[in-house]
């Protein structure tokens, strides 16, 4: 059984908190992902600083910025993941871009992943028919999930697919827009309601918008957990201590 399967079989909320490679310093990346966990963090979406990203808002995009002028590259990132799992014990999900992706090579990238202990990819900009013809085999290969988003405006028809092709979780946008924004959450109740009446086979976790306790538990009462980013990559640019940082803004949220 795949980490992202145990983690959900606990039955208890999940938070997935989302962290930028990289960022704010390029030697934090283990530091921040260790901080997460013992804070009790869920999941660790791991964020791979791109220059020209679709969905990540000002905030997030300011850390990849930071990231990269910090010197941070694919080859760098798997180079400072080499140790993870002596630390690492939660599932970590890389997200980024098919770009930098493919630059590297993807079967390439999938194998220096999945042998570092990575879980699962999200690669917004991966269409579903391109998956499904060419990539879904090499993430097989590589015992990887691949994660698919959808939004309100996503039909049932395409949920359902997207659903029978995503493994680990499905990540449910809570809104048509980029990271980070301030969401109406009454509206975000409806959408989630939707896809629950779906019978979808994968967990949910609610994305973008999600910022602390009250919008994480709203987003809970209709999906198994949900994933915090941009709030986070606020907090810890100038901390001096990403630990203490870390564990004050989890607490806030689960506590």
């Amino acid at each position: 059984m795949s980490r992202l399967s145990q983690v959900f079989q606990s039955g208890k909320k999940i938070l997935n908190i989302y962290c930028t490679a990289g960022y704010p310093k390029l030697d934090s990346t283990l530091t921040v992902m260790k901080a997460l966990q013992d804070s009790g963090a869920d999941i660790i979406e791991l964020g791979m600083p791109y220059s020209d990203p679709l969905a990540d808002g000002e905030t997030i995009q300011k850390s990849s910025a930071i990231a990269l002028d910090n010197g941070m590259t694919m080859q760098v990132l798997f180079e400072q993941l080499a140790g993870m799992r002596q630390q690492i014990n939660i599932p970590v999900v890389l997200m980024g871009y098919m770009n930098p992706v493919l630059q590297y090579g993807f079967e390439q990238f999938c194998a220096d992943a999945a042998k570092a202990g990575v879980d699962g990819l999200i690669l917004p900009d991966l269409p579903q028919h391109e998956f499904e013809k060419t990539y879904k085999a090499i993430m097989e290969k590589y015992n990887l999930n691949f994660i698919f988003l959808v939004t309100p405006e996503t039909s049932e028809e395409r949920i359902k697919k997207l659903d029978q092709l995503s493994s680990g979780f499905l990540y449910a946008v809570s809104s048509s827009s980029t990271t980070g924004g301030e969401k109406d959450f009454n509206e975000v109740e409806l959408y989630l309601k939707r896809l629950q009446g779906y019978g979808l086979k994968n967990p949910i976790l609610v994305g973008f918008g999600i910022r602390d306790k009250k919008t994480f538990y709203g987003a809970c009462k209709y999906a198994q957990g949900a994933i915090i980013g941009s709030a986070y990559i606020k907090i810890i640019q100038h901390a001096q201590s990403p630990e203490a940082i870390t564990r004050s803004f989890v607490q806030s949220i689960l506590n």
